[in-house]
């Protein structure tokens, strides 16, 4: 198995406290926690394999999509620009809320958004064994189904030796990292216990984009020849400044690429002042408890329960709100500015598990889970300039609870035919329940409050199917098709009765076709894959941020995404590794009907035919050059990214009707490169010593990784045109996520 191959470098230090056959035995145990949901090297889906050894090079403090940044089909984003802080990932141009993320088996998404937050999990690379990322439907795995690639995370295992160790980082804008490590190594012979404390921060590129991340991770246990029992805890704080309303071009040319309109009002005196509390605060608390069980060479069992506490708020200065909308009224106007914070208090638990028999030809598994989630909703308002009196401290304007039930069971089965020819059959049967209750933040025309009235269930089948042949050593040939379901989200729910109370949300279908090729040799590695994503309903980003700043997602009913990845290792002498990898996509939305406005702003839906998806580039290239020699190690890490559209309406540009000018509707394509330098040594009594710097957009390149647009639409010439006119009430412009100029960070490490 591709689990166990990377395990086995735990072999010869568990082999310093026992024999040969116990230290391979104890290494099975540890990675029986994760090969249920992983993809092996006969699986005929797409995935890449990141080590423990590849994760440790590149962690000096960014968030987890930075340090994924290089793996085929990915590109990240990051509101504060050097990312820390809230940052985002999109793999075959599926948004993060598409993409399923679990550490040891247990999901990690959050159950309404669909969304795995990172910032709320600080530094949680230093804790993570290796990371297997698939790409299209992948195979079965718990929780939110994967709608266009999974991560799949496995803890540290335990060393059977004691060790300590100490990583910090520092330097642009204010970045910092401390990470301290330790372990007993085994004792007596069975019991074991580890931790991590960190702390990171950083002041952001973009002005006020400060992060204050801490985190820490403990986890301990029991493990003798066949039972594995550990106990994990860990925790996650954040304070972030919002940055993610980003900056027009307009606004570039007054207070330049830096500029962040978040917090930013009119004071008392006519001057443009700033809020200084307009920050995202979150606590999340993890327990995991796992058991892996050998009962016999053939027969192995993992079981795994959690739950996870969740509390947080982010808080808003808002000018010239409608005060109906906060349920207050003023002698002093039906309009104020005020400070409002929106608030979560959730609870997530459940339990997974998973059943593996193997014999002769056969590689079976049986496993499922059930999950729960329960969480308030509620606003509360802390000031209103113009109100008479004093607000009350609880004052509620909307107040719901959220849960979901989410349950799967599935089947896999691996047959051998004959030597190389390997079938694979994945079958999951998938039930959701989503209850809403309580009133939304959303109003009717005629001043009510909308209540959430929501009690939907959702019943999904998942067949997944595929044949893997290797032949001729080192060369092997695969295809397979899958079927994937998803239910909306929270916000979809939410977004859609801003806009209409008639049209529901409606859940979406992938049919995935994979066809990929393998070549294995001494000194190079090589990989094609074809893959062919057709959608029924696929929730896709509009480009228009909502009222809150998140990104909107409505259904479109035919689309698809199909591409070619290749992937290519080169090792032609010791030290030296190429690696290339790149993907070349076509990504579409077909028959796609606009909201077309007469001169009266009579909307009528008009036929488009294909336009491009948004946040969906043609072309990705990664390439690294690397090379070590006598503790030396130099990297050069690049990564093209083609343009993107930010909307799914196929227009580039749109026209200010104000100035007449061309606005442009595109995200720039854009060349970064990261140089990172180090040098590995042993004193005594220090198992090692590394010392380094990696300089990042080494290039110097300016360049933005997301950004927002909306635009109107009307007839000309018997043509649609795309325009913006503010007379319609149209708030936002095309708006940009710069990201930092070069900028560097120093690192040291200490082992004992």
């Amino acid at each position: 198995m591709a689990a166990v191959a990377v395990l086995g470098a735990w072999v010869p230090t568990l082999g310093q406290a026992q024999n040969s056959e116990d230290s391979l035995r104890i290494v099975d145990l540890q990675s029986v926690e994760v090969v249920a949901t992983r993809a092996t090297k006969t699986t005929p889906v797409a995935f890449r394999d990141i080590s423990k050894k590849e994760l440790q090079e590149v962690n000096f403090g960014k968030d987890i999509p930075s340090i994924l940044q290089f793996t085929p089909s990915v590109v990240v984003s990051s509101d504060a620009g050097t990312g820390i802080g809230y940052t985002g990932i999109h793999i075959r141009g599926t948004d993060p809320t598409r993409i399923n993320i679990t550490a040891n088996g247990i999901p990690l998404n959050d159950s309404e958004s669909q969304y795995l937050y990172f910032v709320d999990v600080p530094d949680f690379t230093s804790s993570v064994d290796n990371i297997q990322v698939q790409r299209g439907v992948g195979t079965s795995t718990n929780g939110a189904g994967a709608f266009g690639a999974s991560i799949n995370m496995q803890t540290q295992n335990f060393s059977a030796t004691p060790f300590f160790s100490l990583d910090a980082s520092g330097g642009s804008y204010g970045t910092h990292k401390e990470t301290l490590s330790f372990g007993t190594g085994l004792l007596g012979g069975h019991w074991f216990v580890e931790g991590r404390l960190s702390n990171i921060g950083s002041d952001g590129y973009i002005d006020r984009a400060s992060a204050e991340l801490n985190s820490y991770f403990v986890q301990a246990g029991y493990c003798d020849g066949n039972t594995t029992l550990k106990f994990i805890t860990t925790n996650g704080t954040e304070r972030t400044y919002h940055a993610w309303d980003y900056s027009s071009k307009q606004q570039w040319a007054t207070y330049g690429r830096r500029y962040n309109p978040s917090g930013a009002y009119t004071a008392a005196d006519g001057t443009q002042a700033y809020y200084d509390d307009q920050i995202d605060y979150f606590h999340q608390q993890h327990y995991q408890f796992l058991w892996n069980q050998i009962f016999t060479d053939e027969l192995k069992l993992n079981v795994g329960l959690h739950y996870t506490n969740n509390f947080g708020y982010y808080e808003q200065y808002k000018e010239s709100q409608k005060l109906y909308k906060y349920l207050l009224s003023s002698e002093l106007g039906s309009k104020s500015d005020l400070v409002r914070r929106k608030n979560i208090d959730g609870d997530f638990y459940g339990a997974v598990a998973s059943l593996n028999y193997r014999k002769n030809r056969i590689d079976a598994y049986l496993g499922g889970g059930w999950n729960k989630h329960d969480a308030d909703h509620y606003g509360t308002l802390h000031w209103v300039r113009e109100f008479q009196g004093n607000i009350n401290p609880d004052h509620t304007y909307y107040d719901n609870n959220g849960r979901k039930i989410d349950g799967n069971i599935y089947g896999k089965l691996n047959y051998r035919f004959l030597e190389g020819l390997v079938g694979y059959v994945d079958l999951q049967y998938r039930h959701v329940n989503y209850k809403m209750t309580g009133t939304s933040q959303e109003f009717s025309d005629d001043k009510q409050q909308r209540p959430f009235d929501i009690d939907v269930n959702y019943n999904f089948f998942n067949p997944k199917f595929g044949l893997s042949y290797q032949f001729a050593g080192g060369h092997q040939v695969y295809a397979s098709y899958g079927l994937a379901h998803k239910e909306p989200t929270r916000n979809d729910f939410e977004d859609q009765m801003a806009e209409s109370q008639e049209v529901k949300p409606r859940s979406e279908r992938l049919n995935d076709f994979e066809l990929g090729y393998r070549f294995n040799s001494r000194y190079v590695d090589f990989g094609l894959n074809l893959y062919h994503m057709s959608y029924d309903n696929q929730y896709v980003l509009t480009g228009a941020q909502d009222a809150n700043g998140e990104m909107i997602a409505r259904n479109i009913k035919d689309s698809y995404r199909m591409g070619l990845e290749a992937e290519l290792q080169v090792r032609p002498f010791d030290g030296f590794v190429w690696n290339l990898n790149g993907t070349l996509s076509r990504n579409r939305a077909q028959n796609m009907h606009l909201n077309v406005m007469d001169d009266d702003w009579n909307e009528t839906p008009v036929n488009v035919g294909s336009t491009h998806l948004a946040y969906s580039p043609d072309l990705i290239l990664n390439n690294i050059f690397s090379y070590e020699y006598k503790g030396w190690k130099a990297s050069l890490m690049s990564q093209y990214v083609s343009k993107q559209y930010m909307t799914n309406s196929g227009f580039q540009s749109y026209v200010d009707e104000a100035t007449g000018e061309q606005v442009s509707a595109m995200i720039d394509a854009f060349f970064v490169s990261n140089l990172d330098l180090s040098y590995s040594f042993k004193l005594k009594g220090v198992k090692r010593i590394t010392l380094g710097a990696t300089v990042y957009n080494i290039f110097d390149e300016k360049y933005e990784s997301n950004g927002s647009c909306s635009m109107y639409f009307k007839q000309d010439g018997g043509k649609v045109k795309a325009f913006h006119n503010a007379d319609a009430g149209f708030w936002s412009w095309s708006t940009y996520s710069c990201q930092a100029p070069i900028h560097f960070l120093a690192h040291v490490s200490v082992n004992f």
